[in-house]
């Protein structure tokens, strides 16, 4: 006999101007199981989750919470009667202290009118002990590395004591042990008889950490299915509506001569201790890494948003340049897609075309003092057909659309000021397999033009379907180099633990 239904969402419908975001979508959850919420981007899982989680307002249907009929006008209700979510855009108050975050909306108090700090930090210390997280409570969280901060997060749902807890992509800024140890949290809470919905586009962990899986399109319901029953085949097909039988596009590009010869490169308040490569034209070079490793900061110093220390020199078509500044970086033929594009990739209130066409904006000035609006209306139509980007108009909110398509928007801006050296920080982190393949042939393109990509990503089997070679960072050093064709997955990770 079934187990009785723990949630039970039925015919939910949600419109955003222009378009239908829900369309009579069903979702049940049992007690003491995962349920994985799979879809591609703009299928609408996140926001069934925030019709849920009383961040949206559902226009019909109900849910059902343990046999009674509820509907959460804010989050603070829905946590207030057993629902929390992680979600995939962290929303944290980065100039407070790790504790301050965790008791945000609820600090602990003494005689109904002082904060405890004691008790706070007490408690803290309780919830990091027994989910084993070795975060130090009284550091600032700007201070922190983005899957620190995710930790973080996950910390905070658990410690509602909820029925249901929603991931949304908790494992976008995690690294492998760190993924461990989520999973190790859930096992726990599944234990304890939660429902536990997790959303994610990595098809392996649905797989694994799974019992039943919900598959939604097009704001549509597709299918409810045992994880044991699944293949990732299958997923996709139901997933995207088609097969899909690579997951990367066929290599045709072909690197050349040397166009960027870094020497030296290292951070003056970062942990980038040194790096020393070079870069060909039409060349795809990947950076591997453990988290903390110095990825990120040889992108953030070769596009000017990190103090470089001034011993080492950046030579691009064999002139020597110092990018000082992102705008110098931009003007010298540079582009960055950032690690974390909520906080420093999109203008959230802004429109899909002001987050298109910003990095480009000289180019429309008419006589210097007006902007061209039929060739930045072009312009971005060109970035929503060349991307794929699902949008009702130019108009929308960025911050309306998914995680990918928003993705997807500031890749069609960087493609826009027509780049040199294309510096991609977890360019596919938080999309689809779909989409990500539409990427990949993006960046493919780029490279067959002779442009120079340089590719951080977590993902191995990323690095090693897209790339041409691999540099592998360790403790702020480059601790090796290899071809991405003769290279395995095992030799990465031990050059990535070389300096730790």
């Amino acid at each position: 006999m079934s187990q009785p239904a723990l949630l039970e969402m039925k015919g939910i419908c949600k419109a955003f101007p222009g378009v239908k975001a829900l369309d009579e979508v069903s979702l049940t959850v049992r007690p003491g199981t995962v349920h994985a919420l799979m879809g591609e981007n703009g299928a609408g899982k996140s926001t069934l989750m925030k019709c849920l989680f009383g961040i949206y307002s559902k226009d019909s249907g109900t849910i059902t919470l343990e046999g009674k009929e509820v509907n959460f006008k804010s989050s603070k209700e829905a946590l207030e009667n057993g629902v929390a979510m992680v979600h995939q855009e962290l929303n944290q108050a980065l100039t407070r202290t790790v504790t301050d975050n965790l008791w945000l909306g609820r600090y602990p108090l003494v005689g109904g009118v002082m904060v405890s700090e004691k008790k706070m930090r007490e408690e803290t210390d309780k919830i990091f002990e027994k989910l084993g997280v070795s975060v130090n409570p009284r550091a600032v969280m700007s201070a922190l590395p983005v899957s620190q901060r995710q930790m973080v997060e996950i910390a905070k749902a658990v410690s509602y004591d909820a029925k249901i807890i929603v991931f949304d992509e908790p494992t976008s800024s995690l690294t492998e042990a760190e993924v461990e140890h989520l999973f190790r949290i859930i096992n726990m809470l599944r234990d304890k008889g939660c429902g536990i919905i997790y959303i994610s586009h990595k098809m392996d962990e649905i797989l694994r950490i799974s019992d039943e899986v919900t598959i939604m399109r097009d704001g549509q319901y597709v299918a409810t299915k045992p994880a044991k029953d699944l293949t990732m085949e299958e997923i996709i097909r139901l997933m995207v509506g088609r097969e899909l039988t690579n997951r990367f596009p066929p290599k045709e590009n072909v690197p050349g001569e040397v166009i960027l010869d870094v020497q030296h490169l290292a951070g003056k308040y970062t942990r980038l201790k040194e790096a020393s490569f070079q870069l060909r034209a039409g060349e795809i070079l990947g950076i591997a890494g453990l988290d903390g490793s110095g990825r990120t900061e040889v992108l953030e110093n070769l596009f000017g948003a990190m103090t470089k220390d001034g011993t080492g020199t950046i030579t691009l078509h064999g002139k020597v340049i110092q990018n000082k500044s992102p705008k110098e970086a931009i003007k010298n033929g540079f582009a960055l897609l950032t690690e974390e594009r909520r906080a420093t990739g999109i203008f959230g209130v802004r429109s899909i075309l002001d987050n298109t066409v910003i990095a480009n904006v000289k180019n429309y000035l008419m006589g210097g003092i007006c902007l061209n609006d039929k060739k930045m209306g072009e312009d971005t139509d060109w970035s929503i057909q060349a991307m794929h980007i699902k949008t009702p108009s130019q108009k929308t909110q960025i911050r309306s659309l998914s995680g990918g398509n928003q993705q997807k928007v500031i890749i069609g801006r960087w493609l826009l000021t027509k780049p040199e050296v294309l510096l991609l920080d977890e360019p596919t982190r938080g999309i689809d397999v779909g989409a990500k393949y539409e990427i990949y042939e993006l960046i493919i393109n780029l490279a067959k033009e002779g442009k120079g990509v340089i590719m951080v990503s977590s993902e191995m089997p990323e690095l090693l379907g897209v790339c041409d070679r691999i540099l592998v960072m360790s403790g702020g050093q480059l601790a090796g180099e290899v071809d991405a064709k003769n290279t395995s997955q095992e030799e990465i990770l031990t050059l990535a633990a070389k300096y730790v």
